[in-house]
């Protein structure tokens, strides 16, 4: 809704603030189809160049990210504390019985309990792998803790690619503005021996490609490459979150503190209070009695 916002904003206060200062918009509506075509168009086929198929879905599917904002919220922060509490005082308990949840944890009626976690891929495996490296009794959780962040810097460097993707293209807008009005100038100069009032609407258009350009790149396409990797860094801290509990398990801290490691990890606006875990975490423990 805010992403909506932002852009009715732009175009009510750059369009308003033209109008109100006595700007007319026949220039720019009798011009914008034009320039948009080459303006757009050259950016749109720079783009494909630039990426293979498979990038250019995902880059078109996260720009959703701009107006749905971060895919984990506070109850889901919680309720993963809540899942890996269950699971790790599980495996402290009896380790066999932990396995048939972390080799299938689709039909987990642990996971059952927690339908958005279990339909994120990535979560669910990151907690099984390393629920299951415990189980291999690793002597170094160091060296788990490594992988752990080597696999997180390598899904995070994926999921950034739609950001810098789409920032590549509002970098190369304001230069396809300048190409769009050179062309408006030589289309000016082949008509120079028409009268003044002829040659201002000439230029005026041709000015609209340069005023395109800029617009698109800093009023639009650079703003959603900022929120698309703000929202990514955010959804993030989720996954964190999981390897700080499970490298703190490894350590073989007691389970309460596991989970209080998570919540101190938690960002700032999505983190529970410590009450409020505490109740959470004692309905767990009246359902699995």
């Amino acid at each position: 809704m805010i992403g909506i916002v932002g852009i009715i904003t732009i175009f009510v206060m750059v369009f308003g603030g033209y109008l109100a200062a006595g700007g007319k918009m026949g220039i720019i509506l009798k011009s914008l189809p034009f320039e948009m075509t080459m303006i757009g168009g050259a950016a749109v086929g720079a783009f494909l160049i630039s990426n293979s198929m498979a990038e250019v879905k995902h880059t078109l599917k996260d720009i959703g990210k701009v107006f749905k904002g971060a895919k984990w919220m506070n109850e889901d922060y919680r309720d993963l504390l809540c899942l890996l509490f269950e699971l790790i005082r599980l495996g402290r308990q009896n380790p066999v019985s932990v396995e048939e949840h972390i080799e299938d944890p689709e039909n987990s009626d642990i996971f059952s309990r927690y339908p958005k976690i279990i339909a994120d891929k990535e979560a669910t495996a990151l907690i099984c792998d390393t629920l299951r490296s415990a189980s291999m009794n690793y002597d170094d959780p160091h060296q788990v803790e490594e992988v752990l962040e080597k696999r997180m810097e390598a899904n995070m460097h994926h999921a950034m690619h739609s950001s810098h993707a789409l920032q590549t293209v509002a970098d190369g807008l304001p230069a396809l503005g300048i190409v769009a009005a050179v062309l408006g100038v030589i289309k000016t100069m082949g008509s120079i021996d028409q009268p003044p009032e002829v040659l201002g609407k000439l230029i005026g258009g041709a000015l609209v490609g340069t005023f395109l350009g800029v617009f698109l790149a800093y009023g639009l396409v650079g703003p959603f490459a900022s929120k698309v990797k703000a929202v990514v860094e955010q959804d993030g801290h989720f996954y964190q979150l999981i390897r700080e509990v499970l490298v703190a398990n490894l350590h073989n801290h007691s389970t309460n503190i596991c989970i209080e490691v998570g919540r101190q990890n938690t960002p700032s606006h999505c983190r529970p209070s410590f009450s409020e875990l505490e109740e959470a975490l004692k309905s767990v423990k009246q359902n699995a009695a």
